[in-house]
C-alpha cells in the first residue's frame, strides 16, 4: 500500500487539486475493498498546521497530520500555489526541506498544473522534463531555463518527479499513476468512473496562443504587431529586417531572447491560431482556410497543424464543431 501525502500548502491553493486526488484515489481505494482486495492507497491530508485557510478566505481544510508526523511516505502531492512564487516560498519554508529530504529517502512527488513552479524552484526539476499549464509556459521558460519544459504534454515522468500540464489535465496523471501502482484494468475502470479520456497526452488541442509579450523588447513587440497584422502574407525574415531597419542575425537574436520562439515559429503559430478560430466556426472548408492564413501548400500547412495543435485541421474542426453543435440538438 502506498503512503500518500496530499500537501495543503500556504496561501491560495488549488481546492480541487487536493480534493480530485484524494477523491479519486479513495475510489480506487473502495472498488478494490468492495471486490475483496486490498486498498491501494494510504491517503492523508499533511498541512504545517491545525487549519489551512485559503488567503481568499473561501475554504479551510483541517490537515489530519502534521509535517512532523510524517515519517515515512512514498508520494507526495503538490497542488497548484496560486500567486507570487516567492511569496508562495516564503509563506510555505517548512515544507521545502520536508520535501527534500523525503524525496531524498525515496519517495515520488508529483508537482499538479503551477505546482510545478514549486518543484522548479526547489530544484527537482534541473534537467528533467515538465510540463504545466500552458498560460504560464514562458514565465515558467524565464525563471527556470535548466528545466526541459514540455508544455504540450499532459504530463511528464523522470526520476520519480511528476508534472501535469493546465488545469483539469492533473486528472489524467492521476489516472497514469492508478495504472502504475495498480494495473491497467484498474486504471481504466477508474477512468470510466470520473469520465476521464484515458491516455490523452496533449495539452496542444487547448492552447490558446496569444503572443508571447511579457517583454520589454520595443522593436520585438512592434515585429510581432507587424506578424499579426500581415500573418495571410508570407514575409520572410530579410524582409522584416529591412522593415525595421536592422540587422537579420541582430533581429533573429532579439527576438528569440524575447519570446522563446524563432520568427519563423512565431508566424506559424499566429497563421494557426487564426485557423483554428476559423475552423471552430464550421463556416469554411479545412482547404479554404488554409489558404486564408496565407499557405499554399497541403502537407505544409496540416504538418504545422498538427506541430501546433495536436491533431490534423479536418479533426480540429470535427471535433470543436461536433461537440459544440450537439449541445443545441
Amino acid at each position: 500500500m502506498k503512503h500518500v501525502s496530499i500537501l495543503i500548502p500556504n496561501g491560495h491553493y488549488s481546492l480541487v487539486n487536493v480534493e480530485g486526488t484524494y477523491q479519486i484515489f479513495s475510489w480506487v481505494n473502495d472498488y478494490l475493498s468492495q471486490t475483496n482486495q486490498e486498498p491501494l492507497f494510504e491517503l492523508h491530508l499533511v498541512g504545517q498546521s491545525q487549519k489551512v485557510t485559503q488567503t481568499n478566505g473561501l475554504f479551510t481544510i483541517t490537515p489530519d497530520v502534521l509535517l512532523d508526523d510524517v515519517s515515512a511516505t512514498d508520494l507526495i502531492v503538490v497542488p497548484a500555489i496560486h500567486g507570487d512564487l516567492d511569496e508562495n516560498l516564503k509563506n510555505n519554508s517548512d515544507l521545502v526541506p520536508w520535501v527534500l529530504k523525503h524525496h531524498e529517502g525515496g519517495a515520488e512527488v508529483v508537482g499538479l498544473c503551477i505546482g510545478a513552479f514549486f518543484l522548479a524552484a526547489i530544484g527537482l526539476l534541473d534537467g528533467k522534463p515538465c510540463s504545466t499549464h500552458w498560460q504560464f509556459a514562458n514565465k515558467f521558460r524565464e525563471l527556470f531555463p535548466k528545466v526541459h519544459l514540455m508544455d504540450h504534454k499532459i504530463m511528464t515522468e523522470s526520476d520519480g518527479i511528476y508534472t501535469s500540464g493546465g488545469a483539469y489535465s492533473f486528472t489524467n496523471l492521476l489516472i497514469y499513476l492508478v495504472e502504475k501502482y495498480g494495473g491497467r484494468d484498474l486504471a481504466v475502470l477508474a477512468s470510466k468512473a470520473f469520465m476521464i479520456d484515458i491516455d490523452r497526452s496533449s495539452q496542444s488541442p487547448f492552447i490558446i496562443f496569444s503572443g508571447q509579450k511579457a517583454h520589454q523588447d520595443q522593436l520585438v513587440l512592434d515585429v510581432q504587431e507587424f506578424i499579426e497584422q500581415h500573418f495571410e502574407t508570407k514575409i520572410s525574415i530579410d524582409e522584416l529586417a529591412r522593415e525595421f531597419n536592422i540587422g537579420r542575425r541582430t533581429l533573429e537574436r532579439r527576438f528569440k531572447r524575447a519570446t522563446s520562439n524563432t520568427i519563423v515559429e512565431y508566424a506559424q503559430r499566429v497563421k494557426i491560431e487564426a485557423a483554428k478560430k476559423e475552423l471552430e466556426l464550421g463556416t469554411t472548408t479545412v482547404s479554404e482556410t488554409m489558404y486564408h492564413v496565407g499557405y499554399a501548400d497541403t502537407k505544409a500547412f496540416r504538418d504545422v497543424f498538427r506541430r501546433f495543435a495536436g491533431m490534423s485541421p479536418v479533426d480540429y474542426r470535427n471535433k470543436y464543431v461536433r461537440e459544440l453543435s450537439s449541445y443545441s440538438e
